[in-house]
């Protein structure tokens, strides 16, 4: 992970967030022994007060560039996860039926997502129960996705 521009103390935990070329490249839920960080640029500045914007309000679009990296089929799954509005999920199965392509598949590339939150993969739930979240059923990173799932459902 390179260099943070930003970390900050959010509901979920805390999230360090970089920029490459003005466009947002990560955000990561990070330890809470990383030391929180004033955002350095203007892009880390907006970011920070858009995802604020968000936790007050799951209705709230975010809308910063972004700059991930990641193989064409998963850059194409994450643009049409930010097609599923807040509060609303997609099944796995579902969005590989409208992607042509497996389950496992759409799995393996929200599990990649180098900006969740922002790219909603949170929002993409198993067939029964939710599923994982960055590669884990169990734990922290679940108990986010239960969060993040009922925070946009009390929108």
């Amino acid at each position: 992970m390179m260099q943070p521009d930003l970390v900050l103390d959010s509901p979920v935990g805390r999230l360090a967030a970089g920029f490459r070329d003005h466009g947002l490249a990560y955000l990561a839920f990070v330890d809470r022994r990383t030391p929180l960080m004033l955002p350095v640029t203007a892009e880390a500045r907006s970011l920070e007060a858009q995802l604020a914007a968000w936790f007050d309000d799951p209705a709230f679009r975010i809308d910063i560039p972004l700059c991930i990296q990641g193989t064409a089929f998963q850059r194409r799954v994450w643009r049409v996860l930010r097609t599923i509005p807040p509060g609303q999920v997609c099944r796995y199965g579902e969005l590989a039926q409208r992607l042509g392509t497996s389950a496992r598949a759409v799995g393996g590339a929200c599990r990649v997502n180098p900006v969740p939150i922002v790219v909603p993969c949170h929002r993409v739930v198993a067939a029964s129960g939710i599923g994982g979240f960055a590669g884990h059923t169990h734990g922290r990173l679940a108990d986010i996705k239960r969060w993040l799932l009922a925070h946009e459902a009390g929108a």
